[in-house]
């Protein structure tokens, strides 16, 4: 019984499945489609959010870091068509290549929890812009020998986590 159900189920999924599959030159239309779509909607999105710190700023500068984490690059490529120029990551790896899949113009921003052993990848990236937060002093140190053993160009901007409450 569990056979027969199995096969009529296959049997109806799959006569569905060859009515519904549109041709080679459909598939390609609606993924044109949906990627203009798709970048249509990255760029509202931006805009109603920087729209959204300009309301709120008043006085005070502000910079908006989009957090590109899991997002594709054709996403961070849209973004940077409306000018969006500082793009933040959470993982090294993923830093890495993206930055080197996207323009040089793009201003990165480390925001995850770095390890030590990362440093010496972290440094190597030509554009990245700053490296949000380093936690202690062993960091710092192999972050500063990773910079001077890749010769980086400029230096590193980087925002330093102090545990003022003794607490671990």
């Amino acid at each position: 019984m569990f056979l027969t159900r199995l096969n009529t189920f296959a049997t109806r999924n799959l006569k569905l499945f060859y009515t519904l599959r549109p041709s080679i030159a459909i598939q390609k239309t609606m993924a044109t489609l949906a990627s203009s779509e798709r970048e249509l909607e990255v760029i509202e999105n931006l805009n109603y959010v920087r729209q959204t710190v300009e309301d709120l700023k008043g006085q005070s500068n502000a910079r908006l870091v989009a957090v590109s984490k899991y997002m594709p690059v054709e996403d961070i490529a849209y973004a940077t068509k409306t000018g969006q120029t500082h793009f933040g990551e959470n993982y090294v790896q993923e830093l890495a290549e993206k930055s080197k899949q996207l323009p040089s113009s793009i201003d990165w921003h480390f925001i995850g929890h770095l390890q030590s052993n990362k440093c010496k990848i972290v440094a190597s990236i030509p554009n990245l812009f700053i490296v949000e937060t380093i936690d202690s002093a062993k960091k710092a140190d192999a972050l500063n020998k990773a910079c001077l053993a890749v010769e980086r160009q400029d230096k590193l901007k980087v925002y330093v986590q102090v545990n003022t409450s003794g607490e671990e």
